[in-house]
């Protein structure tokens, strides 16, 4: 029986064959509701990066202390990661486009509150709107691509996709600047607004069609509520490492992970089929090399800024600047690795990809005061590229690997994998802070210590790369041998 059914806006009901058969003969259809999809990836990713660079002026205009503050990124991580998962499921069995519709209008409404924001608990609670519509749209974006795109270009559609978050990632910091320095900080809620009706008014014209499984299943909101608390007390203590209520709250993490796993592998209707995955050999191995990947590149951001900027003396702009080649040639590389990996076994474009990584993370853990920034560059647009390469293959043989109607928690769960990948990156680097340079303020005094913490983070992130390249290796292949994907 053919998995889910479909309403064109003229009415008739179509089945996912007749889908397929529509998006395979209009690549116009298919590349325009990709551009929905890459402007929406694009515009969350923009305001997660750039609102960073407006909490000074936003504490200073709303008379905010330091600890609601210090809540502005985090209300917005934190409930995108609680809703990854129930999202994906909701998607699976009511509709993918439904979801991810309903995720982006959430997002685009918060954006426009948050910009009106009269107090800072108004602007926090619209920051949680915030990323519950990211993660709505987020856990179903990339499950929509693998339903519109034939075998033959999904790879370099994932890779569009992956390269529209990098280049948010990557411009958010200098824009958002630009725009708290021009326009004011509430402009930077206001930026994403066009963009997103224009991936609306895309969607309601483009993307046509209905992605659900016809299987009658339900939500598991008892292990949906187990996650939230876990994953919210594993978030928090990781921020408050290494103090006792840090301890506490990871103790309590590890405790609600115990009985969520207990919990999915008794309950009729899982979020996670634990048992399924594990037997998906090419599925977890993927979702392994993902964590691997993004922790080993997570912590580089935050450190390279703090050495640019305090041991090289360079402004907040140029170090921003310097920082962005990475991203950029992520972004660049990315669509033409996802075309390989249609050709060509992914395992081996991806794990050639974190072995690349993983060289230029040798090259940065050896920096110091009189480090050439030539060096810095080289190494930085190595890295980019070999990010480049591990992305999109890894996702699309992930993705390639499960059946069409577990799509959307597929794609949830590999949004999961790289939120704890960026978790475990920093709880490394919070810890290590803590340890060897302490709660002191950053003088000439402690930037030994600093070179310290970056070659201690930078090994591990080696290290992190190297068990990426090793699940990427492991996972077998996905295509028979000398099989191949038909280029269009």
């Amino acid at each position: 029986m053919p998995m889910g059914i479909a309403r064109t806006a003229q009415g008739p009901v179509l089945y996912a064959e007749e889908i397929q058969k529509y998006y395979d003969g209009s690549p116009a259809a298919r590349w325009l509701a990709l551009a929905s999809i890459c402007l929406v990836n694009l515009s969350n990713s923009l305001t997660m990066s750039s609102t960073n660079v407006a909490v000074p002026e936003i504490a200073k205009d709303l008379s905010a202390d330091a600890v609601l503050i210090s809540w502005i990124p985090t209300a917005f991580l934190l409930s995108n990661v609680v809703v990854i998962l129930p999202a994906g499921r909701l998607a699976d069995i009511h509709g993918r486009k439904r979801v991810y519709l309903t995720g982006i209008i959430v997002f685009t409404l918060a954006s426009l509150v948050a910009s009106q924001a009269p107090s800072i608990e108004w602007l926090l609670f619209t920051r949680v709107l915030q990323g519950l519509g990211s993660g709505m749209s987020f856990a179903t974006g990339l499950a929509i691509v693998m339903s519109i795109f034939s075998a033959s270009n999904r790879g370099m559609a994932l890779g569009f996709a992956n390269a529209a978050v990098y280049i948010g990632m990557s411009c958010g910091p200098v824009l958002g600047g630009w725009i708290t320095e021009t326009l004011g900080w509430r402009t930077i809620f206001m930026f994403p607004v066009p963009l997103i009706t224009i991936a609306i008014t895309l969607i309601l014209l483009r993307l046509k069609g209905e992605w659900k499984s016809e299987t009658p299943d339900k939500v598991d909101w008892l292990g949906s509520l187990i996650f939230l608390g876990w994953a919210s007390s594993l978030f928090l203590g990781v921020s408050l490492l290494p103090s006792p209520s840090g301890m506490l709250c990871v103790s309590a993490g590890v405790a609600g992970l115990i009985l969520f796993v207990y919990q999915q592998t008794t309950t009729r209707y899982p979020l996670i089929r634990f048992r399924a995955i594990m037997d998906n050999r090419i599925f977890s191995r993927s979702l392994l090399a993902s964590t691997c990947a993004y922790a080993s590149n997570f912590p580089l951001v935050f450190l390279l800024s703090l050495y640019l900027q305090f041991i090289q003396g360079m402004s907040p702009a140029a170090a921003g600047k310097l920082m962005m080649l990475q991203a950029i040639t992520m972004a660049i590389v990315a669509p033409f690795a996802g075309r390989l990996s249609d050709r060509f076994e992914p395992r081996i474009i991806a794990t050639t990809g974190c072995l690349i990584m993983s060289c230029a993370l040798m090259v940065l853990q050896h920096v110091d005061v009189d480090t050439s920034l030539h060096i810095i560059a080289a190494a930085l647009m190595t890295l980019g590229f070999g990010f480049g390469l591990f992305t999109s293959p890894n996702n699309n043989a992930a993705l390639g690997s499960v059946d069409k109607a577990r799509l959307s928690i597929a794609s949830a769960l590999l949004s999961l994998s790289r939120l704890m990948g960026n978790m475990t990156g920093s709880a490394g680097v919070l810890l290590l802070v803590s340890i060897i340079i302490g709660n002191v303020e950053l003088e000439p005094s402690q930037y030994r210590a600093l070179l310290e913490v970056i070659r201690w983070v930078l090994s591990a992130s080696c290290i992190y790369a190297l068990c990426g390249a090793w699940f990427s290796y492991t996972r077998g292949n996905v295509r028979s041998p000398g099989e191949s994907g038909r280029s269009d």
